[in-house]
């Protein structure tokens, strides 16, 4: 199987306003694929679309090869993690697990086997006998991860995992997420682009419900030679405009969010040469550089390709 998931001219009307505007996508089997875009891009009801919680206007959909999606067909297969999703209150985790294993056609003994080890794998076992309503929202967040890999699923659908877990945390289902590559194919939609460049092999940058473009990340992040000067918290901005007058073979941008100056040359000397040039004129501006990065980041494509 080449393609876990095949999407053409995918639309869905919400009375006059289009949340997908003939969507095409291609997602390749055994691959963690990142989906980029701002709130309102359609994110969400494509990956609703897609787990059978929404239906759609028209288009075609084609699911591990076996069509749309059928409940019949795809249980157990599919899954998905909501990005608001809830659970209910006075239900011990483990039984709500146990379940949602049992809707997806496991056994009793298959479900509370596979409940385990979910739970083991987002670090919540020992509260599986606690009621949900005594689990932080963190906790909660890790709860309804872990509902996403019961049993055996093959294409596995995340809506902003990471939202409101602590930085170990973070770090555990990063590594948890990358341990699927290859084995199950995981559609992951993220704000925190960051942290999708850490571990998905492919993005889309989608917007206002279409495509804008879809690559493995390391072509989208190698274009031309992209050099990132990391400048310290506490040093001030640096002069955009008197370093490109200086240096008018280069595009040369600032990004206050995270302060990174970047610096684009397409085919313009290597990173050496620019570097022996470069970051005295920078330093003579008065910032302070903690460190020179060289590539290109999630952040700044997506920003670029948006416009």
């Amino acid at each position: 199987m080449k393609y876990a998931l095949e999407i053409q001219g995918l639309v869905k009307k919400y009375g006059k306003f289009n949340a997908l505007n003939g969507l095409n996508m291609t997602i390749p089997a055994g691959s963690i694929f990142g989906l980029v875009g701002a709130n309102g891009a359609g994110k969400t009801t494509f990956m609703s679309i897609c787990s059978g919680l929404v239906k759609p206007t028209t288009g075609r959909i084609d699911i591990l090869e076996r069509g749309p999606f059928d409940i019949d067909v795809h249980s157990g297969l599919v899954t998905i993690l909501p990005q608001d999703s809830g659970l209910p209150h006075y239900t011990k985790v483990e039984a709500i697990l146990q379940y949602y294993g049992r809707l997806a056609g496991l056994s009793s003994r298959e479900a509370l086997r596979a409940s385990h080890a979910a739970l083991d794998a987002v670090n919540l076992y020992d509260r599986r006998k606690s009621l949900i309503r005594s689990l932080s929202h963190g906790m909660l967040r890790r709860l309804t991860v872990a509902q996403a890999f019961l049993g055996d699923p093959q294409l596995i659908f995340l809506d902003e995992p990471m939202s409101g877990l602590d930085p170990r945390e973070v770090y555990n289902l990063r590594e948890f997420i990358r341990s699927h590559r290859g084995k199950k194919t995981i559609v992951v939609s993220s704000h925190i682009l960051s942290e999708l460049q850490q571990f998905c092999d492919h993005v889309a940058f989608m917007k206002t419900g279409r495509l804008m473009e879809q690559a493995p990340l390391d072509d989208i992040l190698s274009r031309g030679l992209t050099l990132r000067y990391q400048l310290s918290p506490s040093s001030p901005d640096p002069n955009v405009e008197k370093l490109s007058q200086n240096f008018q073979a280069y595009r040369i941008e600032f990004h206050s969010s995270n302060r990174q100056l970047i610096l684009t040359a397409d085919g313009a000397g290597t990173a050496a040469d620019i570097n022996k040039l470069f970051i005295p004129a920078l330093l003579n501006t008065g910032v302070r550089l903690d460190q020179v990065l060289l590539g290109s980041d999630l952040e700044t494509e997506y920003l670029e390709a948006s416009g």
